[in-house]
């Protein structure tokens, strides 16, 4: 502001005082501009034009395409309809559990038979019916025939059991259940607090034995179903599709809200800003009901024909076979599946395949140049978005553990900001004016986008649980009466505007006076103990402030040489970042996404009377790590020993 007016302060004593011609002006100003620091701002434009107007021109193709898409009131069927118009005998989907080829015209005739089928049992648009199975083609088909109805699909989580399950299908209010046979047994175990009303149906192997009384065998109600497209339901470009459910993390799950306008944002920016192609064949090995297998990776199929090679769960050792044999071009990761695979010992199938591109989030920054070099993959298309969120990134031109960025130029183009926040309380600063702080560079801060609930790129569709959407939302956030939605997440953002993740709010933690970042330990805790799944969290210790790093590695305790790993650890980490505790155990627990659950093990702590696990400490004085009984417990619990 102070170099702007001083720059309107020169041009008007120079012309108006001096009369200084319009060439002497123009330079006495460029000195003036660069003289106070403008010159970086030139570095930014130059290093960052390219860049930016590409990412504009992409959010300006699917802006105007959603603009279309509002005013026609398309729908995911309707697009889904002019892409098997395009290509009909087109192989769209392949299952490598059984080696199913399906064409676009099989998904659309399978799919239509789930409508008709569903609307002769008395289900009609608004409806909810739930759907649980493993990965393969029907899955696809099934959500995809229930939304030429009308009826909204509850895709349930094949990891939830009991309590969890039960919770996600009384929330939906789902009339109709639809599970793969390898899911009777979980619904075995709730039958009997089910809703006497709800409809049971069964695809898959038959064995009436093993599914609940009043179950039917869906597959052959199908094919006895007409395959006609039924009548189009009252349903517009921001009106439901389906309900995708959160981890359960931090508790239950809860239905995030997909609409028509929101699969097809997620999958079109990604499409355009990746520039993917039609003729590229993705290998989806991730979990159907959560956004980035089923949106990410099957949106390419369903609005822009690409083929998808579908498999059951992620396989670290046939990886890159499948890949090999289904000629894949682009491979989705999410998580650790990254360095699940770079944990493998080398093969020759890692060098023999087509794959141009790894599309996904969560690489971590610490392997992802021996990643990309190791398997030869151009292209790293990291990129950043949850379910719900209305503040998507990508990093287009895959700058080294980057998951996107935003114009330093022009950042007002995309209303996305890091704001500032107590790094202990995780709350977010105001100014004077009660308004949110934004950050410098390299200051960390929470993701936050502006709610605009008109505009379709900008608007949050929440939670089925209103108070769990209100959590999310933050007010007077880029200026007053504006509201925007919360991410959760802190990242970071360089000189030129590329983001970077570093931590769920909530999961850093303050030790001897610094932030330490989990996942950038977890990240060198797992280089040093050659990939392990490690889980780093804070815990309490009574007289000392903050909370101590403890370290769950999924490693038995004789394969690691404790004396060397604190040596390295000297090395690796600041003194504040090094863990107190280590815990080995068989392993991890994991949500279906590959994320890390650390609630059991922050609750267990290092106790061991609770932890059956091989407990350690780091011996302040002897300078490694030593066993944690009861008595060097009772010692720590008394404030006897130096940590």
């Amino acid at each position: 502001m102070l170099l702007g007016a001083s720059l309107v302060g020169v041009l008007l004593f120079s012309k108006l005082v001096l009369k200084l011609p319009w060439i002497q002006v123009g330079f006495s100003l460029l000195f003036l501009y660069l003289g106070s620091g403008g010159w970086r701002f030139v570095r930014i434009f130059v290093k960052t034009i390219r860049r930016d107007i590409f990412g504009g021109m992409v959010l300006l193709k699917v802006k105007a395409k959603v603009r279309q898409y509002l005013r026609e009131q398309r729908t995911v069927p309707i697009l889904f309809a002019s892409t098997v118009q395009r290509h009909p005998d087109k192989t769209a989907l392949i299952f490598e559990g059984t080696d199913t080829h399906w064409t676009f015209r099989q998904l659309d005739d399978y799919s239509s038979s789930v409508a008709n089928f569903l609307q002769a049992r008395g289900l009609a648009s608004g409806d909810v019916a739930a759907v649980f199975m493993e990965n393969r083609n029907e899955f696809v088909g099934l959500w995809l025939g229930m939304a030429k109805l009308g009826v909204e699909a509850a895709l349930i989580n094949t990891n939830l059991r009991r309590d969890a399950l039960r919770h996600c299908l009384t929330t939906s209010q789902a009339r109709v259940l639809v599970f793969g046979s390898e899911m009777a047994p979980a619904i075995f175990e709730i039958q009997a607090s089910l809703d006497p009303s709800l409809s049971l149906f069964c695809s898959g192997p038959w064995e009436p034995s093993t599914v609940p009384a009043g179950t039917e065998h869906l597959d052959p109600l199908l094919e006895d179903a007409p395959k006609h497209l039924p009548s189009r339901p009252k349903k517009g470009f921001t009106d439901k599709l389906f309900y995708i459910y959160t981890s359960g993390t931090t508790g239950l799950p809860k239905a995030a809200i997909v609409v028509h306008s929101r699969y097809y944002r997620m999958a079109a920016l990604v499409y355009y800003g990746f520039r993917m192609r039609p003729d590229d064949i993705v290998y989806d090995c991730l979990p159907l009901y959560h956004s980035a297998g089923n949106i990410v990776g099957m949106g390419q199929c369903l609005l822009h024909g690409m083929t998808v090679v579908i498999r059951k769960k992620f396989s670290a050792s046939r990886f890159w076979d499948d890949c090999i044999k289904y000629n894949c071009t682009i491979v989705q990761y999410i998580g650790e599946l990254c360095r699940y695979l770079l944990n493998q010992p080398p093969r020759e199938a890692e060098h023999q395949h087509r794959v141009r591109m790894a599309l996904g989030n969560g690489l971590r920054q610490s392997i992802w140049t021996d990643f990309s070099s190791r398997f030869h993959i151009p292209q790293v298309a990291e990129f950043y978005g949850a379910t719900e969120c209305n503040c998507s990134l990508g990093n287009f031109d895959s700058q080294v553990g980057a998951c996107g960025f935003n114009s330093r130029i022009l950042s007002f183009v995309y209303p996305i900001r890091l704001v500032r926040v107590n790094e202990d309380t995780m709350e977010l600063i105001r100014g004077p004016n009660g308004v949110c702080l934004p950050c410098q560079p390299g200051e960390p801060g929470q993701l936050v986008g502006r709610i605009i609930q008109q505009d379709p790129l900008r608007r949050f569709d929440g939670y089925l649980n209103q108070g769990a959407s209100n959590k999310k939302i933050a007010k007077d956030v880029f200026q007053k009466g504006d509201q925007a939605y919360l991410t959760g997440d802190v990242l970071v953002m360089d000189e030129l505007g590329y983001l970077y993740f570093r931590d769920r709010t909530g999961d850093t933690f303050r030790w001897k006076g610094e932030n330490v970042s989990t996942t950038e330990v977890e990240g060198t805790l797992s280089r040093l103990l050659d990939m392990a799944d490690v889980a780093v969290y804070g815990v309490e210790v009574p007289g000392t402030e903050g909370r101590a790093g403890m370290a769950a590695v999924a490693s038995p305790a004789g394969n690691c040489d404790l004396e060397h790993f604190a040596q390295l650890l000297e090395k690796e980490l600041p003194l504040y970042a090094r863990p107190i505790f280590l815990r080995f155990l068989p392993e991890l627990h994991k949500t279906g996404t590959f994320k890390l659950q650390k609630t059991e093990l922050r609750k267990e702590a290092f106790d061991p009377a609770v932890v059956k696990d091989p407990l350690f400490y780091l011996d302040a004085r002897k300078g490694r790590y030593v066993p944690l009984d009861q008595e060097a417990y009772t010692r720590i619990q008394a404030g006897e020993e130096k940590l």
